[in-house]
């Protein structure tokens, strides 16, 4: 089989390699599907993962093709996506369904081989069902679905608030897409790319902004809105985590979604300014998974199902596993517009 290696910084290459062997509890998923997420750039070409050689990528889909011992049946031929994070099962945070806050967990595609695979060894535990008629390039899509439906739903956002997301890549789209079904008021988009702008106002976010060429705060009167009720940054840039403190309403809330570049600071104008708001803050990370009674992934299968989230539409570059290489180069580069690269080995 094949397998797409990260074997040093900046260099991958597609090797053969055995057949998986499934452990107790275990199944082999034939990947047909897998996402680059924007975290798998600099892992591969900036700071490196956390070995070599490693397989990228922990938003994937495929099918269950052999199982091993004690799994049931039912999984054999089944569709599925997998859930990345593989917990410890005995710290206090798996003990009460946390499993995002376990004390020592793997990751499939960061701290143990992920999707960039055509066969993989997967816990029958990270096993999630799709149904038929779902492709398997959709099902790729929800790891990142998840984490935006987590997001909104720790933003506390409630019918008719306005939102608005600091980042128009794949995870702010997402954002935006969950916020309408939601219920939200206003949502408007803000990035430094003209073809993200123009790209969000094809999916019919028309308030999308350049930040580049006008201060969010303008932008928002030019709507005629006096400050945001959620500001979701989802960029992990500076200059996105000190608008979204800028541009929070009175009693307002920001949510920090994207993973930092580098030290985030804002400010003392803009901190005095929130301060003097009392609005506030919270992290997120990851999505809420098998665990009652909202269990994040579910959620999101259903609302893929019934075409509510429009993952497909974001999905601009599919490749082969032979094309991986190529694929996350260019993203590297930025070479092109792309929004969301995936391998699809079948769909």
């Amino acid at each position: 089989m094949k397998k797409v290696n990260v074997v040093s910084l900046g260099k991958l290459q597609v090797d053969e390699a055995p057949m998986p062997v499934p452990g107790a509890k275990q199944v082999i998923v034939r990947v047909m599907a897998a996402g680059v997420c924007g975290s798998d750039i600099p892992r591969a070409f900036v700071d490196g993962p956390h070995f070599y050689p490693i397989v990228l990528s922990h938003e994937f889909s495929g099918q269950v093709v052999s199982l091993g011992d004690g799994v049931d049946e039912h999984w054999l031929n089944q569709k599925v996506t997998v859930f990345p994070l593989r917990p410890c099962n005995k710290c206090q945070s798996c003990l009460q369904a946390d499993y995002v806050q376990c004390e020592s967990y793997s990751y499939y595609g960061s701290r143990e081989d992920g999707g960039f695979s055509e066969y993989l060894a997967v816990d029958e535990f990270n096993l999630v069902p799709i149904p038929e008629h779902v492709t398997y390039s959709s099902a790729a899509m929800l790891e990142p679905a998840a984490v935006a439906l987590h997001a909104v739903r720790k933003s506390g956002l409630s019918l008719n608030e306005n939102v608005a997301i600091f980042g128009a890549g794949p995870i702010g789209l997402l954002v935006a897409n969950w916020a309408k079904i939601a219920g939200a008021g206003q949502i408007v988009m803000f990035d430094v790319d003209d073809a993200k702008i123009e790209f969000c106002k094809k999916l019919g976010f028309e308030n999308a902004f350049n930040i580049r060429e006008q201060h969010p705060n303008e932008c928002l009167e030019s709507l005629n809105l006096k400050g945001m009720d959620v500001c979701i940054e989802a960029s992990g840039s500076t200059i996105s985590y000190e608008n979204s403190l800028y541009c929070c309403a009175k009693g307002g809330r920001v949510v920090l979604l994207g993973n930092p570049h580098s030290d985030m600071t804002a400010t003392q104008r803009t901190y005095d300014l929130f301060m003097r708001k009392e609005c506030s803050m919270v992290g997120v990370f990851n999505s809420i998974y098998n665990k009652y009674p909202r269990d994040e992934w579910t959620d999101t299968v259903l609302a893929i199902a019934d075409n509510k989230l429009f993952v497909d539409k974001l999905i601009t570059n599919k490749v082969s596993i032979d094309g991986v290489p190529k694929l996350m180069g260019e993203m590297y580069r930025k070479e092109g517009f792309i929004v969301k690269g995936m391998m699809v080995i079948e769909d």
